[in-house]
């Protein structure tokens, strides 16, 4: 693997710490700012929800310079929205924080994903966009733990300023390791958005809002679901993240391994798994032990479904990329911002903090039904493209027979 694929990890680590260590912070700022965990829910909403928006955006101003050099801007932006957030005076500023952080995020991992693929051959595109996302699950190993435990000791706002440091150190591995590239030459945005035309676009990316959208609805109230129902203490949280981010980076391999060889099988073991296990969580969030290995299982199956699903959207937009996978990247974060919403209705109803388990499951169980449709319409139009050549195939010329 390419030495530049370090420099992407290294940016994937930040901007994993800066999306996940809200996670467990939430309870401490909605205190801090005297509003209910629903409602401190929206800066997990808000940061997804602007995830989505810039990263399309983001992309298409990105056309205009080199690779690397917006690589560089992005990861300056995540600098900026976290310093905001750590010196943020009222709610609504800090939500405006986490927004500008992740306008820098869809479009960090969709232009990274293009570069990390145009870095291999052929045959190695999903290990190598799994190599960036690395990054985002080591993130979840010690960057969010290692901020859940400086929030709950330091601040949460000490945690932010540690992160706005993650970001400048991320903008110097690209900066160091990245080789300069030129600005993509042949990339217009009608020719862009003509690969949404494409149906299996469509799908893939509905499969990415539902599928790792489940993992969100229950991870996003992991913090009160352990401590109100499993009976943890709020110490014992960041030890409880740290095996969430192991199961992500075991998951995140395995899914980049398999998916190279056997996409479509490996995406409908892992969604039909997630569903299965979101499910028994209801169940499992009431035993500690229980409760801690099926967050590790969670992580995993989650995250082994990230680099197929992006590496699926790469296959079926390859003539046009770069807006696809960007907005894939937007669909990640469509589904977070949705399931963290979902959750919280829940919650709020009064059916408790295991609830938002079911809302996980419901809508994992909904990818694998779109997966299942996708891989029968793949193989439809596979099978109409084999007679279409058929009939248009030259008749086979028989040889004359041999004179005597």
């Amino acid at each position: 693997m390419p030495l530049a694929l370090l420099a992407l990890a290294v940016g994937a680590f930040g901007i994993g710490t800066t999306e996940f260590v809200i996670m467990g912070l939430l309870p401490d700022v909605a205190a801090d700012f005297q509003v209910s965990i629903p409602t401190a829910g929206f800066l997990v909403t808000g940061y997804a929800l602007g995830v989505v928006l810039g990263a399309p955006l983001m992309t298409v101003l990105g056309t205009r310079v080199s690779r690397k050099r917006m690589l560089m801007l992005l990861m300056g932006l995540l600098v900026v929205g976290n310093l905001v957030s750590a010196v943020a005076p009222v709610f609504g500023v800090m939500v405006a924080g986490r927004v500008i952080a992740s306008l820098a995020h869809g479009a960090f991992f969709g232009i990274g994903s293009v570069v990390a693929a145009d870095l291999v051959a052929p045959q190695k595109k999903a290990g190598a966009i799994a190599t960036m996302f690395t990054g985002l699950t080591v993130a979840n190993v010690v960057g969010v733990p290692l901020g859940t435990y400086i929030g709950q000791s330091a601040g949460w706002r000490t945690t932010f300023f540690v992160v706005a440091g993650l970001g400048v150190i991320g903008l110097l591995g690209v900066a160091r390791l990245v080789p300069e590239q030129p600005r993509p030459e042949g990339v217009r945005l009608r020719r862009e958005l003509a690969a949404f035309r494409n149906v299996q676009v469509l799908l893939a990316m509905a499969m990415t809002v539902l599928g790792f959208g489940g993992v969100f609805a229950a991870i996003t109230y992991i913090t009160p679901m352990m401590i109100e129902t499993a009976g943890y203490s709020a110490s014992s949280v960041t030890w409880l993240l740290v095996l969430f981010g192991l199961g992500m980076v075991g998951g995140n391999l395995l899914g980049g391994k398999f998916a190279d060889r056997h996409l479509m099988p490996m995406l409908n073991v892992s969604l039909g798994a997630l569903a299965v296990v979101l499910s028994l969580f209801t169940l499992t969030a009431h035993n500690k032990i229980a409760a801690a290995f099926t967050i590790v299982l969670i992580g995993g199956l989650g995250f082994a479904t990230v680099a197929p699903l992006q590496k699926r959207v790469l296959d079926q937009a390859a003539g046009a990329p770069t807006l696809a996978s960007a907005v894939n990247i937007g669909a990640f974060n469509l589904g977070n911002a949705l399931s963290a919403w979902l959750g919280g209705l829940v919650i709020a109803a009064g059916l408790g903090y295991t609830a938002p388990n079911w809302v996980g499951a419901a809508m994992t169980a909904s990818a694998l039904v779109l997966a299942v449709v996708s891989s029968v319409l793949e193989r439809r139009s596979t099978i109409s493209r084999g007679r279409l050549v058929a009939q248009h195939s030259p008749e086979p010329v028989a040889s004359p027979a041999p004179q005597r």
